[in-house]
């Protein structure tokens, strides 16, 4: 697990010292995913940077960036290749040496043997760029599931990539133009999707896609992002063709076989153990497979509501784990600028703080974390899935239905299509093309921060532009391609909560403090098969991860697996009501945050006043409002230089906020610090 960075320069006129303190300073404000080692290398038209968190062969053999032992093609690499022992063995069957025990190098020998088809080899996590200096042709690639992030850009003459858009924000040129299409998506969502970024000009490569960049008939391209990869989509076939107790049984075969692999460490590693089902269920299999106890970390809450650490001391005691446990009530105030400033762009899932504190936690003993990311997704757990069941049940007629009602609409006599009945038909059609161009709207109320409503009375002049449109059509393409509402629900989930909400979490806050997430649940062949399964055999007699749970049930607590599920939350509710209620009115409702157009001073007056008066729960869009309005004024208020500056835990926010855009300095250290 590591930091990357680097640039394709598309004509001549920087000097090599100007390209080589360009990429250290790229590479210098991500130091925080890699601080055992840092290099770069460049040959004047490319240049890689590396910041390494030794995990895999520790030498200094396996560093990066790393080259062919020809010296024929050049690689900067960020995850684990678990697959990497089996990939070798089959390399080194066509011919190719190894120099090294890493992964690293198996990425570079596949390409050497299969091109940009080595991709298709590879499990595990990653984000890469593979430079080919004969041919003048850069493969960047991002793994299936979009566990690790990768930004890139064109500034002038110049394609930059980095693993955070800290690195691309370093580059000079910029122009940090704040995208207000990105601030629609999240003020909906509560995160900006892929490929969009905060920055007009600035992208995201998105999740199981490749980038080729290159020089073509004397002229440079960058390519098109192109996807190499799919989930099968949602399985239709009737839930009797599968065998419930096969299921189960190949379900644990691969969960223990990805487990297993993801174990695979040269240091010290343990698992986030939050009490749900997921984590509990990957520290079950990691016992099964482990010679010795497992680490376990919990983080636990004073609210009773967000607390599960009952149920983790559980898990933890049927399998003797090493278990560390933490009662947190942090103070939000201290902790968020910090977490503004590592997540590069507005972001406002509130879990990210428990999720921060918790790899701080872990990060004191080991160096890897295993955890439960996935299993709602593959396996159909959430709670808001009983919502759609009920949806689709009142709605029944399903969407594969439609071409046919459509077609015997029109085989239907002259007279029924005409005259009095030919209202009713239109009604008929109608409902039907609703019930399936418009699941998007219907399941929206579920998992929206900001609906189009409150969009309409809230939006300021910068945002009206947004109000055509909708930021809900994100949503369509994954109902169509699902055969039924539930099943479009799940698919959606899967390919942008995941990818943008969840993987981003994880990713940043355990990278903040250098410690490697892995996500058994996420490999890609154990998501294969899970899709390979209709809605009704993951969720038999409606039960939420139905299948999952009667599998574990030798394996964990009854009344762990049968419980309400409650999720990894914190009480942002509460302290908007108290830690954070002074902060909110201060920042919102400020002449700054006032002047930027985006809402309406007196939307966010009323919000923040029915909130306080628990007249409604509007915590999600202030926790939003306060995290976009604290981006503006770390990232564009203030320069480049002292944006990339890097706020210390405990620095209280109106203090180093406001002094940064009076052009002070912050007080602490400076980038990499």
């Amino acid at each position: 697990m590591c930091g990357i960075a680097g640039f394709v320069q598309f004509s001549a006129g920087l000097e090599t010292s100007i390209q080589e303190a360009r990429l250290r300073r790229m590479i210098a404000t991500i130091r925080h995913r890699g601080p055992d080692a840092s290099d770069i290398w460049t040959d004047n038209t490319c240049g890689l940077a590396h910041a390494r968190l030794s995990i895999i062969d520790l030498s200094s053999a396996a560093g990066q960036p790393m080259t062919t032992h020809d010296g024929k093609y050049w690689l900067v690499f960020n995850g684990e290749i678990y697959n990497y022992q089996e990939i070798r063995t089959a390399l080194i069957g066509r011919g190719c040496s190894f120099r090294t025990q890493s992964d690293t190098e198996t990425i570079l020998e596949g390409y050497r043997i299969w091109g940009d088809k080595v991709i298709d080899h590879l499990r595990g996590m990653f984000a890469f760029a593979l430079w080919d200096p004969a041919r003048q042709r850069m493969l960047l690639a991002r793994d299936r599931l979009g566990k690790k992030p990768l930004y890139w850009a064109r500034i002038g003459e110049t394609f930059v990539f980095g693993s955070e858009l800290k690195a691309i924000v370093s580059w000079p040129g910029l122009d940090r133009t704040p995208n207000h299409a990105a601030i629609d998506q999240y003020l909906t969502y509560q995160y900006i999707p892929a490929p969009l970024t905060i920055f007009e000009g600035v992208n995201k490569l998105e999740a199981a896609n490749k980038l080729i960049v290159e020089r073509k008939n004397n002229r440079w391209v960058v390519g098109t992002p192109e996807r190499y990869w799919r989930l099968p989509t949602p399985s239709s076939k009737p839930a009797w063709m599968f065998d419930a107790r096969q299921k189960q049984e190949e379900l644990i075969n691969l969960l223990k076989e990805s487990i297993r692999l993801r174990m695979i460490s040269d240091v010290p590693l343990g698992a986030f153990l939050s009490g749900g089902v997921d984590s509990s269920a990957v520290v079950a299999m990691m016992a099964q497979v482990s010679d010795r106890p497992v680490k376990t970390f919990s983080i636990g809450s004073p609210h009773p509501e967000y607390d599960e650490t009952k149920y983790a001391r559980q898990v933890a005691e049927r399998y003797g784990t090493d278990h560390e446990e933490l009662i947190l009530e942090p103070n939000a105030a201290d902790v968020l600028q910090r977490l503004v400033w590592h997540y590069n762009e507005p972001y406002a899932d509130a879990s990210m703080i428990p999720t921060y504190y918790v790899s701080e936690m872990a990060r004191r003993h080991v160096t890897v974390v295993l955890n439960g990311d996935g299993g709602d997704e593959a396996l159909m757990g959430y709670p808001r899935y009983d919502t759609v069941r009920g949806l689709a049940e009142f709605d029944a007629v399903p969407k594969s239905l439609a071409p046919l009602a459509r077609r015997l609409a029109g085989a239907l006599p002259p007279f029924v299509r005409t005259g009095p009945h030919q209202a009713k038909l239109d009604r008929f059609m109608q409902r039907m093309s609703e019930r399936n161009e418009r699941y998007s709207r219907r399941y929206a109320f579920t998992i929206v921060s900001m609906p189009d409503s409150m969009k309409k009375e809230a939006y300021g002049p910068a945002m009206q532009e947004h109000l055509a449109t909708s930021a809900l059509d994100l949503l369509d393409p994954f109902f169509d391609e699902a055969n039924d509402f539930l099943s479009g629900a799940n698919w959606a989930d899967t390919h942008l909560y995941l990818p943008e909400d969840l993987m981003v979490k994880v990713d940043v806050a355990s990278m903040s403090v250098s410690l490697e997430p892995r996500s058994p649940l996420l490999d890609h062949k154990l998501m294969e098969w899970a899709f390979s399964l209709p809605a009704s055999v993951k969720t038999p007699g409606g039960i939420a991860k139905g299948l999952f749970k009667k599998a574990m049930e030798p394996y964990l607590p009854h009344e762990l697996l049968y419980r309400p599920k409650m999720g990894f939350g914190c009480p942002i509710d509460h302290w908007l009501r108290s830690d954070l209620k002074e902060i909110a009115y201060d920042i919102l409702l400020s002449d700054r945050a006032t002047s930027r157009g985006i809402i309406e001073r007196g939307a966010v007056e009323r919000m923040l006043d029915e909130h306080v008066n628990m007249v409604a729960a509007h915590h999600t869009r202030l926790f939003a409002l306060l995290n976009l309005e604290l981006w503006f004024r770390m990232w564009l208020d203030v320069s480049p230089e002292q944006s990339l500056e890097r706020p210390n835990l405990g620095d209280r926010i109106g203090g180093p906020v406001i002094a940064r855009a009076h052009g002070q300095p912050l007080e602490h250290g400076g980038i990499g610090a």
